[in-house]
């Protein structure tokens, strides 16, 4: 009578300790979006904050900030990069944050050396491989039709 007790105690917790299957699972999109099977992939997470030139030329600024406005929207149409924003003003100079879909610290060196503001070092990038949700990239198919004016 142990040994059943104990069998069946055995197949109860094994059956409660077996995955699950997500019903909702879609293995094709999975593998369009590069996932793996928790559905999350790499990326690297670039933190932008005050650059090293401390120039006070307003003209050099605003064509560096131009660049890198432009800079960015070539950046999506290439899908590199899915997440940008800038930060409120702060004591540690946090002034933005990338988001790129590559896959390595060097291929993201490479796209943040096209920044106007990051060649003139008035942003300077600091960089590290994030694991997130291979779904992020989906989010940008909706953004555009966010906001009122194209500017």
């Amino acid at each position: 009578m142990k040994i059943l007790i104990f069998i069946t105690l055995l197949v109860f917790s094994i059956e409660t300790q077996a995955q699950i299957t997500n019903p909702d699972y879609d293995s094709s999109l999975v593998k369009k979006l590069d996932g793996d099977e928790r559905g999350m992939k790499m990326y690297v997470f670039v933190l932008l904050k005050t650059g090293s030139n401390k120039t006070t030329d307003k003209e050099f600024i605003n064509t560096a900030f131009t660049g890198h406005m432009k800079n960015m929207g070539v950046l999506v149409k290439e899908n590199k990069l899915i997440v940008a924003g800038p930060f409120e003003k702060n004591e540690e100079d946090f002034r933005g944050l990338f988001i790129l879909d590559v896959n390595s610290l060097e291929e993201a060196k490479v796209l943040l050396e096209t920044d106007p503001a990051i060649k003139a070092e008035l942003l300077k990038p600091e960089m590290f491989l994030w694991y997130g949700s291979a779904a992020l990239p989906m989010y940008l198919q909706f953004a555009d039709k966010l906001k009122k004016n194209k500017n």
